[in-house]
C-alpha cells in the first residue's frame, strides 16, 4: 500500500486574500538562462544514451552558473569587452566499457544552440566562455542503474509541492512577460531586451505590476530617444492589461530610471541580458516549474532543471506535484485548491514515495469521503503510470522555468 495521506483545509484560497505577491523572471534572466539552458543539456544527453545504450543513464545537469561579462555601452552601440562564462556541472557517464561520450562536445554544442535560439544579441560563439565541469558520479548512485527493476528507486531524499490552480494574479504575472518576450512584440519593439522581471503585488482587487526590461543600445540615438521609446513600450503594456480581472492595474516599468543623467539614469542593454556585465545566474534561483515565483504558495528548495528524468525525485516529484494538482483540480467537482506534496526516500523505487499527501479546499456541502476516494484514485492511478511520466519527462514535454 502507497502511503497517502488527504486532508481539507479551513481556510481562504490564495486568490482570496488581501495580499499575494508574484515573480516571474523572463528567458532572457540569468537564472532563466541557466535553469533553461542546464535542462536542455540533460534533455539531449538523455537522447543520446538512449540511442547509444536503450537507456538514460545516470546524470544531473543540474549545478550551472552564469558569469556576468562586461562591456562598453553607447548610443548607437557598444562591444564586449570581456565574455560572459557559462559554467556547466556536476555530474555524467562518459564511457561504457570502450565505447565514450563526448558529454563535453554535446554539452557546449547543446548551450550554444540555445543562445542561438533565444538570444537575438548574443553572439554565441564570441560572447560567452563555455567551461565544462562534469564529472563521472559515484558508484552507488550510478549503481541505481544498474539495479534490477522497471523503475529506479530514487537518487535523492527530496520533498516536493505542487498545486493548482493558478490565481489570477499568477496568471497575469506570467502572461504579461510572454507578452513582453512574444515574437509579435519583438517585431513592434526590436530594441526591447529579453531579460525581462515581472513582479506582481495584488492588494484585494488592485494589481500594481513592476518590470524591467532594458532598451538595447543599438537602437536608442540619445536620452531623449530612450523615454520617447519607454512611454511607446508603456501604451503596448497598458493596452495589454487592460483586459486583466482586476479593478485597477498600476504599471512601472524601468522605475529606477532618471533624467538627465545620461547613461547613468537609463537601462540600456548591448546584448539584452543583464548577465552581458552586471548580474550572474545560477541554476534554481528563477521560476518554479509553474513559470512563476509565488511568495503565498509553499515553494521546494529543488531545482528541476538539469536533473535526470527517471530517479531523481528532486525533478519528477516537483513537476509531477503540480501535473496531479492540476488534474485533481479539473476532474474532481468541488475541488476549489488543491495541494499535493511528495516526499521521496532515497533508493526507494520512484513509484513509492514516503508520503504523498494531498490539501483540500472544497466547495461548500461536498461529500468530503467521495471527494477523497476520487483525489485518492488519481495519485494512484499516477504513481502507477510514473514510467510513462519519466519518459514524458525526458523528452522536455513538461517546461521547468
Amino acid at each position: 500500500m502507497r502511503s497517502i495521506f488527504i486532508e481539507t483545509l479551513e481556510r481562504p484560497m490564495v486568490s482570496e486574500q488581501h495580499i499575494e505577491i508574484v515573480e516571474r523572471k523572463g528567458k532572457g534572466h540569468p537564472d532563466y538562462i541557466c535553469d533553461s539552458i542546464m535542462e536542455e543539456i540533460s534533455i539531449e544527453l538523455s537522447r543520446k544514451y538512449q540511442r547509444e545504450f536503450g537507456e538514460i543513464l545516470h546524470h544531473n545537469i543540474d549545478k550551472g552558473l552564469l558569469v556576468a561579462g562586461q562591456v562598453e555601452r553607447w548610443f548607437g552601440g557598444g562591444r564586449v569587452t570581456k565574455p560572459m562564462e557559462l559554467i556547466i556541472g556536476d555530474r555524467a557517464v562518459f564511457k561504457v566499457g570502450d565505447k565514450c561520450i563526448p558529454v563535453e562536445d554535446l554539452a557546449i554544442d547543446t548551450a550554444k544552440s540555445w543562445f542561438k535560439k533565444n538570444m537575438r544579441f548574443i553572439d554565441a560563439s564570441n560572447d560567452v566562455i563555455y567551461r565544462v565541469v562534469l564529472s563521472p558520479g559515484s558508484e552507488e548512485l550510478t549503481d541505481i542503474f544498474a539495479r534490477s527493476g522497471k523503475l529506479h528507486g530514487a537518487n535523492d531524499t527530496s520533498a516536493a509541492v505542487g498545486y493548482a490552480p493558478l490565481t489570477e494574479t499568477e496568471m497575469a504575472v506570467y502572461g504579461i512577460e510572454c507578452f513582453l518576450n512574444s515574437q509579435a512584440f519583438k517585431d513592434e519593439f526590436s530594441e526591447t531586451g529579453e531579460d525581462i522581471k515581472v513582479m506582481g503585488l495584488r492588494r484585494k482587487d488592485i494589481l500594481d505590476v513592476t518590470i524591467a526590461m532594458p532598451l538595447i543600445s543599438r537602437y536608442v540615438e540619445n536620452e531623449k530617444d530612450y523615454f520617447r521609446r519607454k512611454e511607446e513600450v508603456i501604451y503596448a503594456l497598458q493596452e495589454f492589461t487592460n483586459d486583466l480581472p482586476f479593478r485597477e492595474v498600476n504599471l512601472h516599468y524601468n522605475t529606477l530610471d532618471k533624467r538627465r543623467h545620461g547613461l547613468g539614469g537609463i537601462y540600456l542593454s548591448l546584448l539584452g541580458t543583464s548577465a552581458e556585465d552586471a548580474d550572474s545566474g545560477q541554476v534554481g534561483r528563477g521560476n518554479r516549474v509553474n513559470g512563476v515565483i509565488p511568495l503565498n504558495r509553499p515553494i521546494g528548495t529543488e531545482a528541476a532543471a538539469g536533473k535526470n528524468p527517471t530517479s531523481h525525485v528532486g525533478k519528477i516529484y516537483n513537476i509531477l506535484a503540480h501535473e496531479l494538482a492540476k488534474k485533481v483540480y479539473n476532474d474532481v467537482e468541488g475541488v476549489r485548491e488543491v495541494y499535493i506534496w511528495f516526499l521521496g526516500q532515497i533508493g526507494i523505487p520512484i513509484d513509492r514515495p514516503q508520503l504523498v499527501s494531498a490539501q483540500l479546499i472544497l466547495k461548500k456541502g461536498m461529500n468530503e469521503e467521495a471527494v477523497k476516494k476520487m483525489v485518492r484514485a488519481i495519485i494512484e492511478s499516477s504513481l502507477a503510470g510514473i514510467g510513462e511520466f519519466c519518459k514524458e519527462l525526458a523528452e522536455g514535454k513538461y517546461p521547468v522555468c
